[in-house]
């Protein structure tokens, strides 16, 4: 843990750590980071977004499924943003989802933050348990793990 804290990460800075790229992309900005610690992203949800025609057309409701990618693409970033100052540019793969739990729906209009925060690591596996809060409120939950490769 380097101890850095930053304002903000962009979306160009989280273009050139993760390889997803649009409607994939989950995370608008990285408001906060703490090395590989601890971090918030956002992710603004708008009406524009694919997934809506059909998750559900006449209530539109943010799938479970993207929410967790979105906390896993947050604690992708500042695992990855850390590894790649001192070593080649590598990938993060998806490779746990536990005791996820979904508590209130998200949808258009809303601004979903990614609460991460690294309970565990070897090499190059990361654990982050995470919270996806809409306006301070709880709505999802997971512990995620990654794995870091070459």
């Amino acid at each position: 843990m380097t101890g850095e804290t930053l304002e903000a990460v962009g979306i160009r800075e989280i273009l050139r750590l993760l390889p997803h790229r649009y409607p994939f992309v989950m995370v608008d900005r990285i408001v906060q980071i703490n090395g590989d610690d601890n971090g918030i992203g956002i992710k603004n949800v708008t009406m524009n977004e694919p997934h809506f025609m059909g998750h559900f057309p006449e209530n539109p409701v943010m799938p479970g499924v993207l929410m967790i990618e979105g906390m896993a693409q947050t604690a992708a970033i500042l695992a990855l943003r850390l590894v790649q100052k001192t070593e080649e540019p590598q990938a993060m793969f998806l490779l746990t989802i536990d005791q996820a739990k979904f508590r209130k729906p998200a949808g258009p209009g809303d601004t979903i933050e990614y609460h991460v925060a690294k309970t565990a690591r070897r090499r190059t596996m990361w654990w982050y348990r995470a919270e996806a809060k809409v306006g301070g409120e709880l709505i999802a939950e997971a512990v995620v793990g990654a794995l870091l490769r070459g």
